[in-house]
C-alpha cells in the first residue's frame, strides 16, 4: 500500500516525459541522424580498449603484423597499425559527435519554439477567470525559464541516455567476449546503483517543483516593480521592493542550493560504489587471469576503468531529467486549461445592434455573492443605455458579460434576437466596440495601436478620420512623427487623455455596431471631454451604445439610464423622468453622481 503514491508518481513522471518526448515527431527525420551519430560515437569506445591490447602486445614484439590472414594488410605491422587506427578511430568518433550534437540542438531548440509558441498561442484563449488567479509573473516564467528547464530533459538528457547508455552497452558486449565471467560478477554491483538513481531522482523532481514557483515570484515581483515604477517611487517603496525582491531571490537560490547540494552527496558516493567494483575487479583479474596475454588483460581493465563515465553520467541525468519533467508538468497544466467556452455557430457579417438582455444573474466562478440579479432591459440600434451606481453595483461586469469575457449561467444576452452564446465567439467580439477606464497600448506606433488586431492594415485616411474624430488629431500633429511615433510601453510617452483619445480613436475605426463604453471618458479634463462628446454623440448615431459613466454631463442625453445597486436594477428611466422621482438616482445626482467612498463597496 505504502507504494502506491511512488509508484503513481512514477507512472505520471512517465506519462509527462512521454508526452513531451510527443514533441519530437515534427523532427525524427533529423532526430534519428543524430541518434546515428551518438551510435558512431559510443562504437568507438570499445574500439580504443582493444587498441591498447595491440599497443602492450607490440611492446613485446613491435613487428607482429596486425592482420596476418588480409590481402594488402598482411605486411601490416602493429608499429605502423596501432598510430594509424588510433587517427582512425579519433575521426570516427569526431564524425559520430558532430552528427549527434549538431542534430540534436537542432531539435532541441526547435522543441523549446513549438513548446512557446503553443503557450503563447493558449494564452491567447484562456478565459478570463484564468488571468484573475494567475499573476503574470509566473506565466510569463513558464514561457522563459520553465520551457528552457523542459529541453534539458526532452534533449540533453536524450543525449546523455543514448551516447553513454549505447557506450555501456557497447563496453559490456567487449567485456563479456573478452572475459564473460569476470565480467557477470561484475554486474553483481548494478542493483545498488539502479536503488540509488531511484531514490535520488524522487528528490530532484520535488527539489526542481520548487525552484520553478521560486523563480515565478522573482519575475512576478520583477514585473511588478517595473510596471508600478511610478507608485513605487511617489510612494518610497523602494526599500519595500527590495526587501520584497531579495526574499524572491534568496528563496529561489536557497532551493537551487539544496538541489546541487543533494547531487554533490550522491555523486561521489555513486562513483565510490564503482571504483568499490573496480578494485574487486582488479582483485580478480589478477586472480582469474588464466592463460590472457598482457595485452588482453590491459585491454580488459580499460574497457571496466572506461565504464564509471558513462555510468555515473547516466545516474545523473536523472536530475536533469526531473527538472524537465517538473518543468513540463506546470507547461502542461497551463496547456491543458479549457479555453474560453465556444460552442456558438451563428456568423454574421453584419448586426443592427439591437441589443435585450433578459433575467441575467451572474457569480464569478468560485465565489458565493451575487454580482448581477434579475437585470433586464432592451436596447434598439441607435439608443443609448446608460449604467449608473456606486462602485461594486454590477456595471463593469454586465458590461465585460456582453461580449462574452465570462460565461453567464442565468439569464440570456441576446443581439438581434440571437443568444450571444449561439454567436462564435470571434464573430460575435467583430460586431463590439469596448473602451474602458484602464487603456491598454502597445509598445508600437501611434497608427498601429488605432488600427490593431483585426483593423491592421486599414487604409491610412481612415485611420487620421477616427484620430480627428476622437479629437486626437491635434496632439498626434505635434508628436515628433506624427501617427509614426512610438508611444513607449503600454503608451507611457502619452498623457491619460491622450492614451484615451486614442482607444476611442480605435474603437471608431473598428465601427461595430454595439459600442460600450466603461468609464470611457474618466481620465480626460473637461475640454477633452467637451471636445469627445461631440465625437460619441457623432460616432453613436445608428449604433447601440452602453455606457458606464459617473461625470452626470456624460449620461445626460441617454434614452434610458438603469440606475444599479447590489447587482439590481433599483431605477430606470431618463435623466429628467428619474430627478422627477426623486429617489436613489436624485441622491446620486446631488452627490455628482458618484456616492462617497464610504458608501461603496470598492
Amino acid at each position: 500500500m505504502s507504494n502506491a503514491p511512488s509508484e503513481t508518481g512514477q507512472t505520471s513522471s512517465l506519462k509527462i516525459y512521454f508526452r513531451l518526448l510527443s514533441y519530437v515527431t515534427p523532427y525524427i527525420g533529423i532526430f534519428v541522424l543524430s541518434i546515428v551519430g551518438f551510435v558512431i560515437f559510443a562504437s568507438t569506445q570499445p574500439m580504443l580498449a582493444g587498441i591498447l591490447k595491440y599497443f602492450v602486445d607490440g611492446l613485446t614484439n613491435p613487428e607482429a603484423v596486425l592482420f596476418p590472414h588480409t590481402p594488402y594488410l598482411r605486411d601490416l605491422q602493429l608499429l605502423q597499425a596501432v598510430p594509424l587506427l588510433i587517427v582512425a578511430i579519433a575521426a570516427w568518433q569526431g564524425l559520430g559527435s558532430y552528427l549527434g550534437n549538431y542534430y540534436l540542438a537542432k531539435v532541441s531548440l526547435g522543441l523549446v519554439h513549438d513548446l512557446r509558441v503553443e503557450l503563447f498561442n493558449k494564452l491567447l484563449v484562456l478565459p478570463n477567470r484564468y488571468f484573475d488567479t494567475h499573476n503574470s509573473g509566473h506565466l510569463i516564467s513558464r514561457i522563459t525559464f520553465n520551457v528552457t528547464m523542459v529541453t534539458g530533459a526532452a534533449t540533453d538528457a536524450i543525449k546523455v541516455v543514448i551516447r553513454e547508455g549505447l557506450t555501456v552497452v557497447f563496453l559490456f558486449v567487449y567485456l563479456l567476449w573478452m572475459n564473460w565471467k569476470l565480467t557477470l560478477v561484475m554486474l553483481a554491483i548494478l542493483p545498488l546503483i539502479a536503488v540509488m538513481v531511484g531514490s535520488t531522482s524522487k528528490k530532484f523532481r520535488k527539489q526542481s517543483k520548487k525552484i520553478q514557483v521560486a523563480m515565478g515570484d522573482v519575475t512576478h515581483v520583477a514585473s511588478e516593480t517595473i510596471q508600478g515604477y511610478r507608485v513605487v517611487r511617489s510612494f518610497g517603496g523602494e526599500g519595500y521592493e527590495k526587501q520584497r525582491f531579495v526574499k524572491a531571490s534568496q528563496s529561489n537560490t536557497d532551493k537551487q542550493m539544496h538541489m546541487t547540494k543533494t547531487g554533490a552527496i550522491y555523486t561521489p558516493m555513486l562513483q565510490l560504489v564503482i571504483y568499490v567494483a573496480m578494485a574487486v575487479l582488479m582483485f580478480l583479474v589478477l586472480f582469474l587471469r588464466g592463460d590472457a596475454t598482457a595485452g588482453d588483460l590491459v585491454a580488459y581493465i580499460t574497457a571496466a576503468g572506461l565504464l564509471p563515465k558513462p555510468i555515473r553520467q547516466l545516474s545523473e541525468v536523472s536530475s536533469t531529467i526531473q527538472k524537465g519533467v517538473a518543468g513540463a508538468e506546470s507547461i502542461f497544466e497551463q496547456l491543458d486549461v479549457e479555453p474560453e467556452v465556444d460552442h456558438g455557430t451563428v456568423e454574421r457579417d453584419t448586426v443592427t445592434g439591437h441589443l435585450e438582455v433578459r433575467g441575467l444573474s451572474f457569480t464569478y466562478p468560485g465565489t458565493d455573492r451575487l454580482v448581477l440579479d434579475d437585470i433586464s432591459f432592451s436596447a434598439a440600434p441607435g439608443q443609448m443605455v446608460a449604467l449608473v451606481g456606486r462602485s461594486g453595483s454590477g456595471k463593469s461586469t454586465l458590461a465585460n458579460l456582453i461580449p462574452r469575457f465570462y460565461h453567464h449561467e442565468v439569464g440570456e444576452i441576446l443581439l438581434d434576437g440571437v443568444d450571444i452564446e449561439d454567436y462564435r465567439l470571434l464573430n460575435l467580439r467583430r460586431h463590439i466596440a469596448q473602451v474602458t477606464q484602464n487603456v491598454t497600448l502597445f509598445s508600437d506606433t501611434v497608427a498601429n495601436n488605432i488600427a490593431y488586431g483585426d483593423l491592421a492594415g486599414a487604409p491610412r485616411e481612415d485611420i487620421e478620420k477616427a484620430a480627428a474624430d476622437a479629437y486626437a488629431k491635434d496632439f498626434i500633429d505635434q508628436l515628433p512623427k506624427g501617427l509614426d511615433t512610438q508611444v513607449g510601453e503600454n503608451g507611457v510617452l502619452l498623457s491619460g487623455g491622450q492614451r484615451q483619445r486614442l482607444a476611442i480613436a480605435r474603437a471608431l475605426l473598428k465601427n461595430a455596431p454595439l459600442l460600450i463604453l466603461d468609464e470611457a471618458t474618466s481620465a480626460l479634463d473637461t475640454e477633452s471631454e467637451r471636445h469627445i462628446q461631440g465625437a460619441l454623440d457623432h460616432v453613436m448615431e445608428g449604433r447601440t451604445t452602453l455606457v458606464i459613466a459617473h461625470r452626470l454631463s456624460t449620461i445626460e442625453k441617454a434614452d434610458l439610464i438603469l440606475v444599479m445597486d447590489q447587482g439590481r436594477i433599483v431605477e430606470r428611466g431618463t435623466h429628467s423622468q428619474l430627478l422627477e422621482k426623486n429617489g436613489y438616482y436624485a441622491r446620486l445626482h446631488s452627490i455628482g453622481l458618484e456616492e462617497p467612498s464610504s458608501l461603496g463597496t470598492a
